[in-house]
């Protein structure tokens, strides 16, 4: 099986193991016949790896770059598809978390990228203020120059670093949290709790098997709990796969207290 994503002027293929250069060469050109806006065919090498989620890429046909210029929900976006985690597939999520944004809302994304979420919430709501915190210099200089480049200067707050020490440094409580956080071990919420406001609410991104899903329920709680924050599940949804038989949940919960 070959699938691939594209990001604007770049498209990513994942080859079956195995496949020859020729028939990716094709295959490649193939994607610049129908894709118009394609310059860039790169080969997928690797999985996503680390807290910084980086990649890693082979070129194999059209203009030798690495950078993307990639458009989705009326924001514009430039990012270097190795060293900055990027997933289209996750555009309809962006649009949807930012619908749900109310009137004067001061949102907080972590783990925050380029800024795709932080940007669509302040592009398609009414927020007051969004920030975004990002781990990795590199993407959080992409971050910047993507909301200057967006026009939301005056909205739009990155911060990069921890979110383990650079959250509580903000002084702030927030009506609204975005954790769209890599698959890793750690939940992030005991960061979370402390700085949400009563009432807010929590979108959590957790990855299970179908079979598991309940364990991010219990999750949750057992945070919660820690925090002595009661909290109420108001959906539980399928975000996208991550692998066979894996997908990615997005909880969406308020913290009562």
């Amino acid at each position: 099986m070959r699938g691939f994503d594209i990001l604007g002027n770049i498209a990513i293929v994942k080859f079956k193991r195995g496949a020859k250069a020729g028939e990716k060469k094709r295959f490649a050109l193939e994607i610049l016949k129908e894709n118009v806006n394609v310059r860039t065919v790169l080969e997928k090498t690797d999985k996503f790896k680390g807290r910084l989620r980086t990649l890693k890429t082979k070129h194999i046909l059209g203009e030798k770059t690495k950078e993307a210029l990639y458009k989705e929900n009326g924001c514009l976006f430039r990012f270097n598809v190795e060293s900055c985690y990027f997933s289209p597939r996750l555009s309809s999520e962006r649009k949807e978390v930012a619908s749900m944004v109310k009137n004067g809302e001061n949102v907080l994304v972590m783990f925050g990228g380029v800024a795709p979420f932080a940007i669509v919430i302040a592009k398609n709501s009414k927020t007051s203020k969004v920030t975004s915190v990002e781990l990795g210099r590199e993407c959080s200089k992409y971050a910047i120059e993507n909301v200057r480049r967006n026009k939301l200067l005056d909205r739009v707050k990155i911060v990069q670093g921890d979110v383990r020490k650079k959250v509580p440094l903000l002084g702030e409580k927030f009506d609204r949290i975005v954790m769209a956080r890599p698959n890793l071990k750690d939940s992030f919420l005991d960061v979370a709790f402390p700085h949400i406001k009563r009432g807010g609410i929590i979108h959590y991104y957790g990855f299970y098997p179908e079979s598991e899903k309940e364990s991010l329920r219990k999750l949750i709680e057992t945070e919660a709990k820690k925090a002595r924050k009661k909290t109420k599940i108001l959906k539980v949804k399928k975000a996208g796969d991550i692998a066979p038989y894996k997908f990615r949940y997005r909880v969406d919960f308020k913290v009562l207290n």
